[in-house]
Formats: C-alpha cells, structure tokens, sequence
C-alpha cells in the first residue's frame, strides 16, 4: 500500500523533474565557460609553463569527493536535504564562481595573483560543491523514485551538455574575439550568470520532511565504526578499490587540451572547439548511458567507460593531426559522463535509505583521494616521461580498471541490503 511519503513524492514529481532538470542544465552550460580540462588549463599555462601546476588543478577538480564522508553524518539526520544543498550551498559553491571574473580582471594588474587566485577560487568551489554534495544526492534519491532516475538524471545531463557544447562554441568565439585576459573575465562571467540559474532552480524543489529512525551518533563512534563496514560489505569494498583503479585511467584526461595546444601551436580558442568535441561525447553517452544504467544496471555502465577512458588515451598517443584529437576529446567526454553519472547514482544502490549518506560520502571520498593522488602523478609523469608516455600508462590502467569493475564487483541492485546496518547505533 502506498505511504503518505509516497503519494507526496509522486505528487510533486514533475516540479521537482523540472527543477532538476533545470538545475543540472544551467550548472552545465556554466562548467563549460570554465571548463576544467581546457579553459582553466590554459588561463593558467599563460602565468607558468609548470606541469605540476596543471597536474595540481586536476587535482583541485576531484576536491569534490573530500569532503563528503565528513558531512554524512550530519546529512542522515536531515529531515530535509534541500536545507543544505541551497541555503550553505549559496555560499559554499555558488559563491567562488561569481568571484573568479573580478579575480581574473584585477590579475591583469597584479600577475602574480592570478595562479594562486584561481586555484584558490576553483578550490573553494569544488571542495564547497562537495560539502552539500552527499545532502543533494539525498535529495535526489528522495524526491526522484529509483526506476525513473537514471534517465532523468542523464535526459538532465544530455540538455546540460549538449547546450553546453553550444555555450562551449560561444566561450570560443570569446576567447577568439577578445583574447587574454579580457575573452577569460567574460567567459567567467558568463559562468558566475549561469551559476544563478542553476541556484534558483535546486530552491523550486519541492522535498517533504522524512525523519530518520535512527539516533545521533557521535563522531568518534561513527568513524570507528566505518572499517567494520567495509569488512562487512565486500562488494562494497571491491568497488572502491576499482574506482581508485579508474581515477589512474582517467588521470591524463586534463592534460590533453595543454598537449595539443603544445605539440600543434595551437590558440586559446581552439580549446573550447576541443570542449565542443567533449561535450558532444558527454551529452549523446548520457542519453544512451543512461537507458542502459536502468535497465541492466550501472555496474555496466561504469565497465562501458572504463574502455572508452581507454579509446580517449589510445587515441591521444596515436594521434597524427589536431583533427583526430577531437575524437580523443569526444571518447573522454562519453567516459566522464558515464563515470559521473552512474557513479552517482550507483552509490545510491548498495545501501538501505537510512544509511544512504554513508554509503555515498565513504564511496565519494574514497574515489575523490584516490583521483588527487592519480592527478598528482600524472602531472610528475608528465614532466618526467613526457605526454605520450602519459597517455600509455592512462591507457594501460583504463584497462585494467575494467578488468576490476567486470570481474570482482557484483551488480549492487541484486545484492544491497545485506550487511549495510553496521554503522547504525545501538538502542
């Protein structure tokens, strides 16, 4: 029989559909005026020629994952998540982006600002996105049913990306028009604009008060009690060892815009034809993708990405002409978004409702560790093999993370429930 929960829920569906669907939509098309694996890299590669430096905005781009498993418990006892995602998110992820153009426009007169002040704005932003990251994938799961979430959540991401390809195509016309600085400060402006649309849609959800059944734990009990969960879970726990398989199949993937760049002379405004190529792999991955993480699980999904990673890192090293890069670009896109998508909504499977923010936090912070760590070694790699050696060793352990999601870890949705009240407290 249907709960009163329930018939709530479905009530207000289509809004909260709409309001994700915008929400998801705007957030894209701002990412791709400062896109993090070609605009960002190339704004700073005009302040310092240093590998390390580009390999360290990499890194900063997983700080979305850090912070999670320090918020979960706080976010299980929510009654509703929206208090988070909109009312701290304001500040802690919508705030940085509306900075980064004044920061970029006063850099034009104090050089040696400009490095560490868009590192430091790009940090803020994505280590606050993560701060309420686990209270709106809650969210998400409560006011979007589990056989309808996939394909929304990648109809969400097709609308994002593909208008995002087009808003790409306008960050290049820019870069092309204006040049640097100035082409920079508008495109980051034009981020800052979006960024608000994307805040007023999360604030038109509607999220009905669910209580949590179990009590407050305190935060000593609650970490000690997190390596009997992973000895408990096994499925679990093989799943985080494949996904720090993948961050180091995926690790050269920001180095690609810099290489080309580089390697062909290359302007500015090629990159954001570069994100166009991108885009365009992300958005037409994430309606296909999407289907297929309903229907036959999002384990399939994931494995699906982990070859694509690889065809982007084969193809790189391959690549006799700028032309070909774009596939590079558009195989890498297609993996992203079938990573970020099912990797969010697989999170969401392996554990029962009440437990869910541990489950995501503890599966978050393990992948975003272990992709500042692979970030971090790529950009050593690159500055002491080379590119092309990078792109080798990507491809090699792409491979290898498949070989890991296919053979070790079990499809979560057959298998969740079994073991998952380990971190609950006592009576």
């Amino acid at each position: 029989m249907e709960s009163d929960f329930e018939r709530e829920i479905e009530r207000h569906f289509r809004r909260n559909a709409v309001a994700n669907v915008l929400d998801g939509a705007c957030f894209w098309w701002a990412m791709s005026f400062i896109a993090a694996r070609t605009i960002l890299p190339l704004y700073v590669r005009h302040y310092t020629e240093s590998t390390l430096v580009i390999g360290l905005l990499s890194a900063i781009g997983n700080g979305w994952f850090l912070p999670q498993l320090f918020t979960a418990n706080w976010v299980e006892r929510l009654p509703r998540k929206k208090f988070a995602v909109v009312n701290i998110g304001a500040f802690t992820e919508r705030l940085p982006i509306v900075l980064m153009a004044p920061v970029a426009l006063l850099a034009t007169r104090f050089p040696a600002l400009a490095v560490p002040g868009i590192l430091l704005l790009y940090a803020w932003f994505t280590m606050g996105s993560g701060s309420v990251a686990v209270a709106w994938q809650d969210m998400l799961a409560k006011v979007i049913p589990v056989e309808r979430r996939a394909r929304l959540f990648g109809l969400t991401n097709f609308i994002g990306m593909a208008g995002g390809a087009l808003t790409a195509l306008v960050a290049s016309w820019i870069l092309e028009r204006y040049g640097f600085p100035d082409g920079y400060v508008l495109s980051f402006a034009a981020a800052a604009v979006l960024m608000g649309g994307s805040w007023f849609a999360l604030a038109m959800v509607r999220e009905p008060a669910q209580l949590s059944a179990s009590t407050q734990v305190p935060w000593r009990t609650y970490w000690q009690r997190l390596p009997a969960l992973l000895r408990a879970d096994r499925n679990f726990r093989h799943f985080l060892i494949s996904q720090v398989v993948v961050n180091f199949g995926t690790m050269a993937s920001g180095f690609l815009a810099v290489y080309a760049v580089q390697r062909w002379a290359l302007g500015d405004d090629q990159a954001s034809r570069f994100t166009v190529a991108m885009l365009v792999g992300q958005s037409v991955s994430n309606l296909a993708l999407g289907a297929v993480g309903d229907r036959k699980g999002h384990k399939r999904v994931l494995e699906l990405s982990a070859l694509l990673g690889a065809l982007a890192a084969g193809v790189a090293v391959l690549a006799p002409s700028p032309l070909l890069f774009y596939a590079a670009f558009a195989f890498s896109g297609a993996s992203f978004a079938g990573f970020y998508q099912s990797g969010v909504m697989i999170s969401m499977e392996f554990s029962a409702p009440e437990v869910r923010p541990t489950y995501i936090g503890l599966a978050n912070t393990v992948n975003g560790v272990s992709a500042i760590v692979a970030s971090l070694v790529a950009g050593g790699l690159a500055q002491a093999l080379g590119y092309p050696a990078l792109f080798a060793i990507s491809f090699s352990a792409a491979l290898a993370a498949f070989a890991a999601l296919r053979w070790s870890v079990r499809e979560p949705r057959h298998t969740a429930g079994a073991v998952q009240p380990v971190v609950q407290p006592g009576p």
